[in-house]
């Protein structure tokens, strides 16, 4: 069944949608009112011309689903699967950056420091903190005022001598017996909870109690202890009610794209000041579309953390506006609204956060991207060409130890990659683990056939490895009598760059230097597809020499089955009804008894005789 008959066949319902590769990987995940009206959307001449989409299902070879109860549920589940997959296609967060929470634990003697991973384990997790240091500013009137400890001790064990925390009176000092009952530590847990949870009137209170009771006992300097603390707690309540008075919970999120170079900026604004900002970017999105982008971002940042502000104001408007604000709105237990404010202050805001997502995108790729000329300039005197180079290929070889040895080449052309002229080769006249060979093979190929064409050779002829890989690739070209073509290549460790005629000067460049960046990516690029030939090459290979082993299964019937089915497993799991489809019952029988006589006898082997 083809993809288009699966789209016939799904729900009227809600759910969420994967698409999946020739090798079952999911390669993008999606979520929709309606499964069936959503999906076949993808199929409309106006979708298939773009470029997102096109190269989506052209690379698409299965279709799965779910089915929930509604739009919300199908949110949340959509964002768990891209979470888990990381879909190429779908919009990735890549910043790691999380702000910090704080833990009181859950333990027979709770101690209380910072952490970013929350957990199910019974502790008490307070935050996040805006700035991140503002945790540890906390954390550390802790220490000094209740005195609660942050340390990795086991406290099942005795301890003889407590540390220096206790002796510096930042610690009660609970590890050592005698040095603090247990009542007492409790206190200052309980504390120290209602200071986090923000009780500081309950907690004046019960210190204002504790400071009586010190003078009645006479205790005059525990009394002058707590006497400080309050102090301390009154000056941070009054801070707190001046904040508190000047506005509410937003974040507010902005970008600056010029595909597929994109920057975001997300200010967080507590209590009505800008507490702190946080930066995303992003270098592949050719197929940038402003209100989707920010739909799939804000999923990404809000369903996977505790807090949630109250406001979020967004650039623009998107279709999943109001389900995604009541999911949240579950998640916070308070309305929780996604805006696009039109005037006044919050537009002010909105402007001034898209005015630093703009500096921001300029400051990262000004060397990177700036224009097409000042990337090929900057190579130009990186490499010592004689002019700036229009036009890169560059080569990678991929096999396994010798088997289905397959060839990429891909090409940089004006500041970008040309993906349109990107070639692949199978290394015809190579016995066995020969890297230089085939890289002298595939070299020849491609530049005896340009010369032949009379088509203009590339500015530079770039290699992915190192000067073995180099001299083959001169080797080749000087065979052809091609002998004034600049050849360079890079090696994956050191990062080094070779220049053919100048080895002995090869060209280390820092590694936030722009150039080097450039030149990596091309070889990534290039690796990455000659891998992904390769495992295509590999799969088919493996299909045929299975198939072949079949009696009565010949070429004919494995070339049916390669592309209708695709790969090896999706015959393993076809029923007979499904291959009798494709190559007729009786061959069908055949290749549906070989599998699984070899899955029985796998599983029951038979005795030994």
């Amino acid at each position: 069944m083809n993809l288009r008959e699966k789209v016939s066949q799904l729900p009227l319902l809600p759910g969420v949608y994967l698409y999946k590769n020739a090798f079952g990987e999911i390669i993008y995940v999606g979520k929709a009112k309606n499964l069936r009206a959503r999906v076949r959307n993808y199929f409309s001449d106006d979708r298939l011309s773009e470029a997102k989409t096109g190269t989506l299902i052209s690379e698409a070879a299965d279709l799965d689903y779910i089915v929930v109860e509604n739009e919300k549920e199908a949110l949340a589940l959509e964002n768990n699967f891209i979470k888990q997959h990381q879909p190429r296609f779908n919009v990735l967060l890549k910043d790691d950056k999380t702000y910090p929470y704080i833990k009181l634990t859950n333990e027979r003697v709770p101690r209380v420091f910072v952490t970013r991973r929350l957990r199910k384990d019974g502790a008490s997790y307070f935050g996040p903190y805006f700035p991140g240091n503002l945790a540890y500013r906390l954390t550390d009137f802790i220490h000094r005022q209740f005195k609660i400890p942050s340390c990795k001790i086991d406290f099942n064990r005795k301890h003889t001598h407590p540390c220096l925390q206790f002796h510096i009176r930042r610690c009660l000092g609970p590890c050592v017996e005698g040095l603090v009952t247990a009542p007492e530590y409790a206190e200052a847990v309980r504390q120290t909870r209602l200071f986090l949870e923000g009780r500081l009137k309950d907690l004046e209170s019960h210190i204002r109690e504790q400071i009586a009771e010190a003078a009645a006992e006479l205790n005059f300097e525990r009394a002058a202890r707590l006497r400080d603390t309050l102090i301390t707690i009154a000056e941070m309540s009054q801070t707190q009610k001046m904040a508190t008075a000047s506005g509410d919970d937003i974040d507010i999120f902005a970008y600056y794209a010029e595909p597929p170079l994109i920057a975001v900026n997300l200010f967080h604004v507590r209590n009505g000041r800008i507490v702190d900002r946080r930066e995303f970017y992003w270098e592949d999105r050719f197929d940038f579309d402003g209100p989707d982008f920010m739909a799939a971002l804000i999923k990404q940042v809000y369903l996977d953390q505790a807090y949630v502000p109250m406001v979020v104001h967004v650039p623009d408007d998107f279709e999943d506006r109001e389900a995604l604000a009541e999911l949240l709105t579950e998640k916070r237990g308070r309305r929780v609204e996604i805006r696009t404010p039109q005037r006044g202050d919050r537009k002010a805001l909105l402007d001034l956060a898209e005015t630093n997502a703009k500096h921001c995108f300029e400051a990262r790729f000004r060397i990177l991207k700036p224009t097409a000329d000042s990337v090929a300039i900057a190579l130009e005197d990186a490499l010592n060409l004689p002019a700036p180079p229009k036009r890169i290929e560059c080569f990678d070889i991929s096999h396994i130890s010798g088997t289905d040895k397959v060839a990429s080449m891909v090409v940089w052309e004006d500041g970008k990659m040309k993906k349109a002229d990107y070639r692949k080769f199978l290394i015809k006249t190579v016995v066995g683990n020969d890297d230089f060979a085939s890289m002298r093979e595939v070299v020849s190929r491609r530049y005896s056939r340009l010369k032949e064409e009379g088509t203009p050779f590339p500015s530079v002829v770039l290699i992915d490895g190192g000067l073995g890989q180099l001299h083959a690739a001169a080797e080749a070209l000087e065979a052809l009598g091609v002998t004034d073509q600049t050849i360079a290549s890079i090696a994956k460790r050191e990062e080094i760059i070779y220049v053919y005629g100048q080895e002995d000067e090869p060209v280390k460049l820092d590694r936030h230097n722009p150039v080097l960046h450039v030149i990596q990516t091309i070889r990534d690029e290039a690796h990455r597809f000659a891998v992904t030939f390769h495992r295509t090459r590999r799969n088919i290979t493996r299909m045929r020499s299975e198939l072949l082993d079949v009696p009565g299964v010949g070429e004919r019937t494995v070339a049916k089955l390669l592309q209708t089915l695709g790969s090896l497993e999706a015959v393993q799991l076809a029923s007979v009804s499904a291959l009798s489809k494709e190559v007729g019952p009786a061959a069908a029988n055949k290749i549906f008894a070989h599998f699984h006589q070899q899955n029985d006898q796998t599983k029951h082997p038979s005795p030994p005789r």
